[in-house]
């Protein structure tokens, strides 16, 4: 039986759903895709998955897990803390044996590189998810900030609320976008938004619509302290009404003037006219300059 025929024979995920009483949970940031269409579409952003191993988060009922393993990753590991989608999940599993693995964990604490470890991935690892809205932009800022880099994945394919989405990928010509989440996003990583997604694609709807995103880790990053540069964006975005001279300062410890005269920054700008480059000086000019 080929990958997508073994899908056509799980029940309808509608079906599932109303079987195992899987109402979404307000709680845990559930909107669960139906739409067979919009989950292979997904899947396919993240191929080629035949030598891939895919990290899921969320994964729900597995309207995206039945999906990716129709367009043939090699291997699933699905984080769920909702153990009432176990049962779920554990019908997909047996339809493709020893492809999926579901997880009880918490994504937000497990460490994904012993995990990867423990499931003893071969070729590509990367993740595909349809992230819950509440734990999203945490997730994201803990794996760009994963160490040592290049990280444990070669991609991410997400979904963000279309908001959030354009924040991720906003440059200094951006302004109303562009913020700390930018800049340590495009730090390490080549960001794009793939398509949007409607509201009325989700049960329950959501009130606003939706985007994938597709992250890339850059092999070699502008170098500085991961640490460093969330300090100062952090301050300077904190405060972005302000000039760096001024939103500097709530840096503990620290000479803003100092600063900016080492990273060679006019103390009259503000964060939003600050590119990558020039947070990377900051960064590094906060571990040079003596506090």
């Amino acid at each position: 039986m080929t990958d997508k025929a073994a899908r056509d024979s799980l029940p309808p995920l509608r079906d599932v759903v109303r079987k195992y009483d899987l109402l979404p949970k307000k709680s845990l940031g559930q909107h669960f895709l139906f739409d067979l269409n919009l989950t292979s579409r997904i899947a396919r952003s993240a191929g080629p998955l035949e030598e891939a191993t895919i990290v899921e988060v969320g994964p729900g009922p597995g309207g995206l897990t039945r999906a990716l393993l129709a367009e043939g990753a090699r291997k699933i590991i699905a984080i769920e803390r909702d153990e009432r989608c176990f049962a779920a999940l554990g019908e997909i599993a047996a339809v493709y044996p020893e492809r999926l693995a579901t997880v009880a964990a918490d994504a937000l604490t497990i460490d994904f590189a012993a995990l990867i470890g423990e499931h003893a991935a071969h070729g590509a690892v990367r993740v595909c998810a349809n992230l819950p809205y509440n734990i999203g932009t945490a997730l994201l800022v803990r794996w760009i900030e994963t160490e040592p880099w290049p990280p444990w994945f070669d991609r991410l394919t997400l979904m963000f609320q279309r908001e959030v989405a354009e924040r991720i990928v906003a440059t200094p010509a951006d302004r109303a976008n562009y913020g700390r989440l930018a800049v340590l996003c495009n730090w390490r990583m080549q960001t794009r938004i793939l398509f949007d997604v409607p509201a009325r694609a989700f049960t329950p709807p959501p009130k606003v619509s939706s985007s994938v995103i597709e992250l890339v880790p850059r092999r070699d990053p502008l170098p500085c302290n991961i640490r460093a540069l969330a300090a100062v964006t952090q301050a300077a975005f904190g405060q972005r009404r302000k000039m760096l001279r001024q939103s500097l300062k709530s840096l503990p410890n620290a000479n803003a003037m100092e600063l900016l005269q080492h990273a060679r920054l006019a103390p009259t700008l503000r964060a939003e006219e600050i590119d990558i480059d020039g947070f990377v000086a900051l960064a590094r000019a906060h571990d040079a300059v003596p506090s």
